[in-house]
């Protein structure tokens, strides 16, 4: 298959972005495992989950947003990812439906575009070779 530049850079662009949006949530997980009680309590509907189990959510978290941002077993990382993001997407749809209700947030809606962004990088996977270690091992 041809190589084209302008797509694999794009989609490191956007593999690296969304890593590094990712990691804001995994690593609060761990450095701050409170607030992350209150997201759960909020949007997950459990009130009294464990500081430590959240502390290792975020642990594997984090190794498989690291191991996305390196291009690594790409059908697992991204579709990680993917179901990752889709799930904190549904999960906050009461913030963003009807978005100018009670309670509503427009800012929750930036999710619905990432979740697109992410989707594609799914599709594309195979052809995300850029500084992607599954293309090293070849």
């Amino acid at each position: 298959m041809e190589r084209d530049r302008n797509l694999e850079s794009c989609l490191l662009a956007m593999r690296l972005t969304t890593a590094i949006f990712m990691l804001v949530w995994s690593v609060d997980k761990i450095l701050n495992p409170k607030s992350a009680q209150g997201v759960f309590a909020t949007f997950y509907f459990w009130k009294d989950a464990p500081a430590n189990m959240l502390m290792m959510f975020g642990i594997a978290q984090t190794i498989i947003i690291l191991a996305f941002a390196a291009g690594a077993f790409r059908f697992w990382t991204y579709g990680a990812v993917l179901l990752m993001h889709l799930v904190a997407t549904l999960a906050s749809h009461s913030r963003m439906i009807p978005p100018y209700g009670p309670g509503a947030s427009k800012t929750f809606w930036a999710a619905v575009p990432v979740l697109a962004g992410i989707a594609t990088l799914f599709v594309l996977r195979n052809r995300d070779r850029l500084f992607s270690i599954s293309e090293w091992r070849r």
